[in-house]
């Protein structure tokens, strides 16, 4: 019985502890991942700033074909969305919306993925003799809990891979005409 109660204590005392450094943890977490790619901005730029034009890029749709999209009337830039819909856990069901745009230079959209939360994310472009840095970027607030707080810390791995996949496929894309 004496057994049973110290492993009580300790697995409580061990929950506690990891709900207390938890709560230390940043509640915001941003992810970024930059390619240069031998183009201008005036190039790039479209593939990014009309959503329809991503899905021949997006590092995510080729891991479920069968996503159900869905576009509003705006074609590009400033009020354009994008809806999304997959049964595969890497995709899932989402929300964007473009809420800023300044030609060749930058964009940036509001995403919504339901019960998963609400993030920033955004495009700048940087040209310098005919090339263009392309900068890919997200901020996310994992809230108030611990848990949430726990799974940022794996943000930067998660996200990362896919924005890294997505940059190389826009690359391939524009550099390949």
């Amino acid at each position: 019985m004496r057994i049973l109660k110290k492993l009580l204590v300790g697995g409580l005392a061990l929950v506690v502890v990891l709900a207390i450094v938890g709560m230390l943890l940043p509640r915001e977490v941003a992810v970024e991942r930059s390619i240069v790619i031998d183009a201008p901005a005036s190039e790039i730029y479209p593939h990014v700033s009309n959503l329809k034009a991503t899905t021949a890029w997006s590092p995510w749709l080729g891991q479920d074909p069968e996503t159900k999209l869905t576009f509003n009337e705006v074609e590009a830039g400033v009020g354009a969305v994008m809806e999304w819909a997959s049964e595969n856990r890497n995709v899932g069901s989402g929300y964007m919306e473009i809420v800023e745009a300044v030609e060749n230079e930058a964009v940036s959209v509001a995403l919504d993925f339901g019960d998963m939360g609400t993030a920033k994310a955004g495009w700048t472009f940087d040209e310098v003799d005919g090339q263009t840095t392309a900068t890919w970027g997200m901020v996310a607030d994992m809230g108030a809990g611990p848990i949430g707080r726990w799974m940022g810390l794996k943000m930067d791995d998660w996200v990362g891979a896919d924005y890294e996949r997505g940059l190389q496929n826009l690359k391939a894309l524009v550099e390949g005409g």
